[in-house]
C-alpha cells in the first residue's frame, strides 16, 4: 500500500498493485536473474546459478547468451516505445503542415526554423507550412531508412561520434535497429554476449539520438519549446467541486487538445449547469509532464499513483493513452464513479471505454471526453472524496535552450557560466536522475534519498519522469524550499541564477534533452573533449519499465556512468555482469553499476565526479577572486 498517500481503498476492499505483489510472492528467481529463456518451444529454459559443470539450455546457450539476449529485447522494446511516440508526432507535424489537423499548430516557428537550417533544409521562399512538411517527412525518413546514419548522431562530441563509427555502432536506421535487434536473439542467430551488447548499444542509441531526440524536438515546434513556469503536484490539485480529469500516459497528442477543450466557454457552462465551479486537468506519468511544462496544468502523481487517484472519489474522468497504464484501472473505477477511457488503438484495456484519438478528429475527440466527464460529475454526488496530503509549488520547464538563456541571456546565451561553476567547485559535477516507480521498494523513497544526497553535496541535479514527480512532491523543483537541501555551493549558483536546485527537463522522450545538454557542456569547453570526460553521472534508483533499460544503455553508449536501483536483469550471467560493470568502460568510456540502497548509490555516483574531477585536474580548491571591470572586459 501507498504509504506516503493513503487512501479510501482499503475500506473498499480492492487490491492495488502492493497488495498483487505480495500475493506474487515468492517471485520466479531465475526470471529474476535474466537466466530464463523462452525464444522457442524446446524450452522454458532455466539456468541454474548454484550448479555445478556447464550449466546450458537445450540448444546449448549458456548463461551469458541467454541473459544478454534478454537484456537486448529489452533495450529493443524499449527504444520501439520512445521511437513510435516520435513517429506518432513526426505524422502529426505532417497532418498540421497540410491542414489536416484542425486544432493543432505550429507554435514555434523559431524552432521550425532553427532545425530545418541545422538539418540542410533552406526555409526561404516556404511558407512555415512548406518547410514543417519538409521537416516531418525528414523525421519520418529517420525511422525507416535502411543505409547511412541517424542525422542527430553529429549532434554529439566528434570524439564521441569517431568512437561509435570505430566500433561500428552508428545506428542506420531507427526501425533497422530494433527488427536487427530482435533477429538476433531468435534461438541459433548471435551467440556471443559480446556481439549481442554491441546490438544493445546500437539500438539503444536509435532511440536517445534517434526517436526521442525527434520526439522531443517536433514537440517543441509544435506545442513550443518549454519555459520555466509554476504549478503544483500532489492529490489536493483535485478539487472537491470541479470536473475532474486526468490525462496519463505518455503522447500529448490529445491531452492537449484536452487542455484546449477544457477552456472553451460553452464546455464550462455545461460545468457549471451540473454544479461544479469549472472544468479541472490534473496529470499522470509522462503525458503530465508535457502538458504541465507548456500550460503549468498541475501534476497529479506519477506511476504509482494512477490507483490510488481514482480511490479518492474525485476523478470523474481518466483519460489513458500508451505506455505504463494498468490494466486494473477499469477494475478499480467500477468500485467508483469514475469512467477509463483508452484513446491509442495500440493500448486497449479490457472493461475500458474506447473513443480513437485521430489528429483529424483531435479537437472533437477532446471535447467528447470533456463532455463525457461533465456528464459523469453528477454521478459524485454524495459520495466521499478524500485527498491526503498537501498541496506543493513547483518550478517545471526547463530546456536545453532554456537553460542556456538563463545562464546568458538573449545574445549571450552560453553554458560557460556551468562550466566555470564546475571548473570553480562550486558545482561538484552534474547527475541525471530519471525513471520510473517500482511497488517493489517504498512509492519515491529512491528516488528521493538519491537527490537530496546528490544536492547536500553540490551536485546539480537534472530529472525527468515519474523520478521528477517524485523530487517535485518532495519541494525539490521549488526555487526557494529546495535550497534547503542545498550544499553551499549549489545554494550559491541556484539563488544567484534563480533555479531550484533539482531541473525538470520533461518526460521519457526528453532525455535527450539531457545529451543535448551535456553535449553542449563539451563544447563549451574546460572540461574535456567527450561526454566520458565530464564529471557526471546518471542513475534510475526504482526502474521497472523497458524504456528505462534503453535510456540506461544509450547512456552508457554515450560515455555516462549509469547506476540502477530495485534489481538488474543479467545478473544470472556471471561474464556478461562483469563486463557491463567494469569492461565495457574500456570500450565505451561509461558502465553500468547496480546498487539497491540508494545512499550507496548516491555515494556511487559522488565517487565517479570525483574521480573524473581528479581526471580533469580541478579536484582542488581554487581561490576565489573578485573580478574588477579591466578583469571582466579581458574575459
Amino acid at each position: 500500500m501507498d504509504n506516503q498517500f493513503p487512501s479510501p481503498a482499503g475500506s473498499a476492499e480492492l487490491e492495488l498493485c502492493w497488495e498483487r505483489l505480495a500475493r506474487q510472492q515468492p517471485q520466479c528467481g531465475f526470471g529474476q536473474l535474466g537466466i530464463c529463456c523462452r525464444n522457442c518451444a524446446m524450452g522454458p529454459c532455466r539456468i541454474d546459478p548454484f550448479g555445478e559443470g556447464p550449466q546450458l539450455g537445450v540448444c546449448g546457450a549458456d548463461a551469458d547468451t541467454i541473459t544478454a539476449r534478454n537484456f537486448l529485447r529489452m533495450v529493443a522494446v524499449g527504444a520501439s516505445a520512445h521511437s513510435d511516440h516520435g513517429r506518432a508526432v513526426a505524422e502529426t507535424l505532417i497532418k498540421v503542415a497540410r491542414k489536416e489537423a484542425p486544432g493543432y499548430q505550429i507554435r514555434d516557428e523559431y524552432k521550425l526554423v532553427k532545425l530545418a537550417l541545422e538539418l540542410g533544409l533552406e526555409p526561404k521562399n516556404l511558407t512555415v507550412e512548406e518547410l514543417a512538411l519538409k521537416v516531418g517527412q525528414w523525421a519520418q525518413n529517420q525511422f525507416g531508412q535502411q543505409e547511412g546514419e541517424l542525422f542527430f548522431l553529429r549532434r554529439a562530441p566528434l570524439k564521441r561520434y569517431d568512437l561509435w563509427k570505430k566500433l561500428g555502432i552508428v545506428p542506420r536506421g531507427i526501425d533497422r535497429e530494433v527488427v536487427e535487434a530482435l533477429h538476433r536473439t531468435h534461438m541459433g542467430t548471435d551467440q556471443e554476449y559480446h556481439s549481442l551488447m554491441s546490438q544493445a548499444s546500437r539500438c539503444a542509441l536509435s532511440d536517445g539520438w534517434g526517436g526521442s531526440m525527434i520526439a522531443t524536438e517536433l514537440q517543441d515546434v509544435l506545442f513550443g519549446i518549454p519555459q520555466p513556469m509554476v504549478s503544483q503536484v500532489n492529490f489536493q490539485v483535485l478539487k472537491k467541486d470541479t470536473v475532474n480529469i486526468i490525462v496519463h500516459g505518455h503522447e500529448p497528442l490529445l491531452s492537449e487538445m484536452i487542455v484546449v477543450a477544457a477552456e472553451e466557454p460553452d464546455l464550462i457552462q455545461k460545468a457549471r449547469e451540473k454544479g461544479a465551479r469549472g472544468i479541472n486537468i490534473a496529470g499522470i506519468c509522462c503525458t503530465a509532464n508535457e502538458i504541465l511544462m507548456r500550460h503549468g496544468i498541475p501534476l497529479m502523481g506519477n506511476f504509482l499513483n494512477q490507483e490510488t487517484a481514482i480511490t479518492t472519489g474525485a476523478v470523474d474522468l481518466m483519460a489513458v493513452d500508451i505506455q505504463c497504464i494498468m490494466q486494473s484501472l477499469p477494475a478499480i473505477a467500477a468500485c467508483y464513479h469514475t469512467k477509463i477511457v483508452t484513446t491509442s488503438d495500440k493500448a486497449r484495456i479490457p472493461g475500458a471505454v474506447h473513443v480513437q484519438f485521430t489528429e483529424e478528429t483531435a479537437l472533437e475527440k477532446a471535447r467528447e471526453l470533456v463532455r463525457q466527464a461533465i456528464e459523469n460529475f453528477g454521478q459524485r454526488k454524495g459520495k466521499p472524496v478524500d485527498l491526503p496530503g498537501e498541496e506543493v509549488d513547483l518550478v517545471a520547464g526547463f530546456s536545453h535552450e532554456t537553460i542556456a538563456y538563463l545562464l546568458g541571456g538573449m545574445f549571450r546565451s552560453s553554458y560557460r557560466p556551468l562550466n566555470d561553476n564546475i571548473i570553480g567547485g562550486r558545482i561538484r559535477g552534474v547527475a541525471g536522475v530519471v525513471g520510473c516507480n517500482n511497488c517493489k521498494v517504498e512509492h519515491d523513497s529512491g528516488h528521493l534519498t538519491v537527490v537530496k544526497e546528490l544536492v547536500h553535496n553540490d551536485v546539480l541535479v537534472l530529472q525527468t519522469g515519474c523520478s521528477a514527480i517524485a523530487s517535485a512532491r518532495a519541494g525539490l523543483l521549488d526555487p526557494v524550499k529546495g535550497l534547503d537541501y542545498c550544499g553551499q555551493g549549489l545554494r550559491e549558483v541556484c539563488e544567484a541564477v534563480g533555479i531550484p536546485p533539482v531541473l525538470h527537463l520533461g518526460s521519457c522522450v526528453d532525455n535527450s534533452r539531457i545529451l543535448v545538454a551535456a553535449a553542449a557542456v563539451v563544447r563549451e569547453g574546460g572540461l574535456g573533449d567527450d561526454l566520458s570526460d565530464l564529471p557526471v553521472a546518471g542513475a534510475a534508483p526504482e526502474w521497472m519499465s523497458e524504456k528505462a533499460i534503453s535510456i540506461g544503455q544509450y547512456f552508457v553508449a554515450s560515455g555516462v556512468f549509469t547506476v540502477f536501483g530495485v534489481t538488474f536483469p543479467v545478473l544470472g550471467g556471471r561474464n556478461l555482469t562483469h563486463y557491463l560493470f567494469h569492461e565495457v568502460e574500456n570500450e565505451l568510456g561509461g558502465r553500468w553499476a547496480f546498487e539497491p540502497d540508494p545512499k550507496k548509490m548516491a555515494g556511487l555516483m559522488l565517487a565517479h565526479i570525483d574521480k573524473q574531477r581528479k581526471k580533469l585536474g580541478i579536484d582542488k580548491a581554487r581561490e576565489r577572486i573578485l573580478f574588477d571591470m579591466a578583469m571582466r572586459r579581458e574575459l
